[in-house]
């Protein structure tokens, strides 16, 4: 099954309260490893911020698994990318300084991703669970790697304002950003 396509059958992720302790929290200061070959810092950014963090995608004619299936909230990490990759306009123009997607992939294997889909932002990789365990967000493991549960945060001058977690179905995180842009946010 293509990366971009789901079964009708996944398991749908509830929310477990793991993201609960975020809103309203300082980012650590923490430099992270983009696929532009910089570092970023989250904590030192002005303006609005949004970040999603996904578990991971999958490589090229890679089969994904029964098991990456099961688990609830792990597939669509491919879908959650380009739905930011799809709404850049609209962000900017409601006010979006800078979007970025987080995982705990190598930066090489992110900058793959960045390329082949055609990411206009950058990937920032988290491979030593540093940021994850420092802002204490939900992971799980899987074929003995830790990754990041699926969430997305608006952060205003490195402090979260906002949290969507769980995210599902994932195609659909960029829009739900927007919609909170045009009518929440507009209004502080």
């Amino acid at each position: 099954m293509a990366h971009t396509s789901f079964p009708t059958d996944l398991p749908v992720p509830k929310d477990d309260g793991a993201c609960a302790h975020l809103l309203n929290r300082t980012l650590p200061s923490l430099s992270l490893p983009a696929t532009s070959g910089t570092q970023t810092d989250l904590s030192t950014l002005s303006g609005l911020t949004i970040l999603f963090c996904y578990p991971r995608t999958g490589a090229p004619n890679e089969v994904v698994p029964d098991s990456w299936n099961a688990i609830p909230g792990a597939r669509g990490c491919t879908p959650q990318a380009c739905s930011f990759r799809d709404a850049i306009a609209p962000l900017k123009k409601l006010g979006v300084d800078n979007v970025f997607g987080m995982s705990t992939q190598d930066t090489a294997y992110q900058a793959e991703a960045k390329d082949r889909l055609h990411l206009p932002y950058e990937l920032l990789s988290d491979e030593s669970c540093a940021f994850v365990e420092r802002l204490g967000l939900p992971t799980f493991e899987w074929e003995g790697k830790r990754v990041c549960k699926r969430l997305s945060m608006a952060v205003l001058d490195g402090k979260v304002v906002k949290v969507w977690y769980p995210v599902f179905p994932p195609d659909s995180n960029a829009q739900i950003v927007v919609e909170w842009l045009e009518t929440e946010y507009k209004h502080r």
